[in-house]
């Protein structure tokens, strides 16, 4: 069984571009974060199954029922404070960073379908034998060394298509929008920063 859970997301004004520079950490150098979109996902598998054992040969099965929650925390939208809302250049930002919102919105379905069926081919009518009193061990070591792996692995993909969004052309072009609105509002800042 799986369920997905997104918590929806806030906008958060609380920093400004620099701090948001700081908070995204790698980036090109001489470049700013004007907005950043922040996801943490959380994976929980519970295994349940009936288990059934045979004296006369010492060992047991079981059949693995799993319950999988792939799950977004409430996503923060950030964009720097130096925008307000309602200008030209904060609607630019804001619209930037729902791109990063609606990939993270549209991978976990996709994740789930991924990771479904890994889950099956696996587990689909194949009880796992064991001696009797390890199954159930054995089961969750399976969980938490191979497959807990496998999940998180699989949810950071996302990653890879949220890098394919800022490329050097889109912060070029969000630098230039509003008839240099970004760039006057920023221009004043690097300079105090840099002194």
């Amino acid at each position: 069984m799986f369920t997905l859970r997104q918590n929806g997301y806030r906008v958060d004004h609380s920093y400004s571009f620099h701090g948001l520079t700081r908070l995204k950490g790698k980036r090109a150098p001489g470049t700013y974060v004007l907005g950043l979109t922040r996801a943490e996902s959380q994976v929980t598998i519970a295994a349940t199954g009936r288990m059934l054992s045979d004296p006369a040969t010492g060992y047991e099965c079981v059949a693995p029922r799993l319950e999988v929650n792939l799950t977004y925390l409430p996503i923060i939208v950030y964009v720097g404070r130096e925008f307000a809302p309602g200008t030209c250049a904060y609607k630019e930002i804001l619209a930037h960073e729902m791109r990063h919102l609606n990939t993270y919105m549209d991978f976990l379905p996709r994740a789930e379908k991924v990771v479904r069926a890994a889950l099956e081919k696996r587990f689909a009518g194949k009880p796992l034998y064991a001696p009797v009193g390890q199954a159930r061990n054995l089961l969750q070591r399976e969980i938490d060394t191979g497959w807990m792996n496998y999940i998180k692995n699989e949810m950071a993909k996302v990653e890879a298509l949220q890098a394919a969004i800022d490329t050097p052309q889109e912060y070029a072009r969000l630098g230039k929008v509003c008839a240099g609105e970004v760039q006057s509002l920023i221009r004043p800042a690097k300079r105090k920063n840099n002194t």
